[in-house]
């Protein structure tokens, strides 16, 4: 089992749940280190769309993120709807892994 980031962390990427997680298994399309530095960089990362990800093979299942998103973007993939599967899908596939 798994969290899931899902689309409301798009245009946003906050970052504080790469800080929390114990296994540091978020990523994103950009370097995080960029993003989470400030300044018109992380700015044009955060319009430009882009959304954090979590690994599902090294997720530990233990919520810490969960409590640090502003947007509450992060959820358990027991409770996606039908309609929020495709995140599910999203983050694995951006790992290269199969969903």
């Amino acid at each position: 089992m798994a969290y899931v980031i899902t689309d409301r962390c798009a245009n946003v990427c906050e970052a504080a749940c790469v800080d929390s997680c114990p296994t540091d298994c978020i990523d994103g399309p950009f370097s995080l280190e960029d993003l989470m530095a400030g300044g018109p960089l992380a700015d044009a990362i955060r319009a430009s769309g882009a959304q954090l990800y979590i690994n599902p093979d090294e997720c530990i299942d233990c919520g810490a993120c969960v409590a640090v998103c502003p947007t509450q973007a992060i959820v358990h993939e027991d409770d996606l709807s039908p309609e929020e599967e495709r995140h599910r899908i999203a983050n694995a596939a951006f790992y290269g892994l199969a969903s």
